[in-house]
């Protein structure tokens, strides 16, 4: 298609040059004098490059519009769930989606050996992960409001804390005070707000465990979930025709809430609850194990894929569909870490928002022209 376009472009400004070359070298006198070669071929350049740039703007405006037309989310059994009877609930799931009119474009499994050496839950968890595994105290960003309530309740400045090596993050906390992750859980649970233990922001908190101070000590616990041996997800990747079923109902309605005993009766969670022991689950499903995980939109789906599938982003249908919207690779990365952004129209001066947050329940369609309004 683009070389029959060069080709198309040439042909046009061959024949235009020669018209008027023909003209100011005939009648008149004859005093016409032909343009020089090199002007000629830099007006032919200029051509082929607006012609170029035409064809690339059309084209992104069809991939945006091919992108919008579906939703594709990711989907997972949470490892309780994977304890049943065999292939009782992907029934369950598999059976629901196609209820919905939804497609399953493909599925798998994953083992808790290859999530715990890839980390794929912890860049699933995001910030409240990071804190617990990935970042040591001295890197982590605690604003002066913290600083000072961890003064007030331990005594102590948290910069000297830090220094003097009493701070560990959760991962480091269990194998300096000999605990796994059951264990340090709890001792965490023992703790009390106000009084051993401060809440630093969203998903980020200190609490005084022994003699040692540890970040977000309650993650390990649900990192064991999926990372202890014999534990695994099973994976599906689905789609549907975003006209024929929004995201918002595709969550509240189809998956169901996180709260499994609010969810609406036939969804997948509450039908996981309603029948866990003739599903041969060992435990009751609650908040936590919730049975399956969804994407919240077709944004978080998009980093879902490549983090646990290692899809990349341009060979993905809404990948590309932000690319061609003009966001830049290295930018939908770093949103993919769950940004914090300012929305045009929507935050106030000097704030900020989850780009998660800004996307969720958002449909592809109405995703890819709101992206166009986030910082970069």
């Amino acid at each position: 298609m683009l070389t029959s376009t060069l080709r198309s472009a040439a042909s046009r400004v061959s024949g235009t040059t020669a018209r008027r070359f023909s003209s100011s070298s005939s009648g008149g006198g004859g005093g016409g004098v032909a343009l020089p070669v090199s002007l000629l071929a830099l007006a032919g350049t200029g051509y082929i490059f607006y012609e170029m740039e035409g064809l690339k703007a059309k084209t992104d405006d069809l991939q945006v519009q091919i992108s919008g037309r579906s939703n594709s989310a990711f989907v997972f059994i949470k490892p309780h769930a994977c304890k049943g009877k065999a292939g009782a609930v992907e029934q369950v799931l598999e059976d629901k989606l196609k209820e919905a009119g939804i497609r399953i474009t493909d599925k798998g499994e994953i083992l808790a050996e290859s999530i715990d050496k890839n980390m794929y839950i912890d860049t699933h968890y995001g910030a409240i992960a990071s804190k617990a595994v990935k970042l040591k105290p001295s890197e982590l960003n605690v604003p002066d409001k913290g600083k000072k309530e961890f003064k007030e309740v331990f005594g102590e400045d948290w910069d000297t804390a830090v220094n003097s090596g009493k701070v560990y993050n959760a991962k480091d906390g269990a194998a300096k005070l000999g605990l796994d992750a059951e264990g340090l859980n709890k001792e965490w649970s023992k703790l009390t707000r106000g009084k051993d233990l401060i809440k630093f922001g969203g998903g980020f908190y200190c609490g005084k465990v022994k003699n040692i101070y540890v970040v977000n000590g309650f993650y390990m616990s649900m990192r064991a979930a999926y990372c202890n041996p014999g534990e695994k997800i099973r994976w599906y990747t689905v789609n549907w025709n975003t006209d024929s079923l929004s995201w918002e109902d595709f969550r509240s309605k189809v998956l169901g809430a996180t709260d499994p005993s609010t969810a609406p009766k036939g969804s997948i969670r509450r039908t996981i609850l309603d029948d866990y022991k003739a599903l041969g689950l060992e435990s009751k499903p609650n908040t936590g194990d919730n049975g399956v995980h969804a994407s919240a939109s077709p944004f978080e789906a998009l980093a879902e894929r490549v983090n646990w599938l290692g899809k990349k982003i341009e060979d993905d249908g809404f990948g590309k569909g932000l690319l061609a919207k003009g966001i830049p690779k290295a930018t939908i990365k770093k949103w993919s870490e769950d940004a914090q952004v300012t929305v045009e129209g929507e935050t106030k001066d000097g704030k900020t928002t989850s780009v998660f947050d800004t996307l969720e329940d958002l449909d592809a369609d109405t995703s890819l022209v709101k992206v166009s309004k986030i910082s970069k």
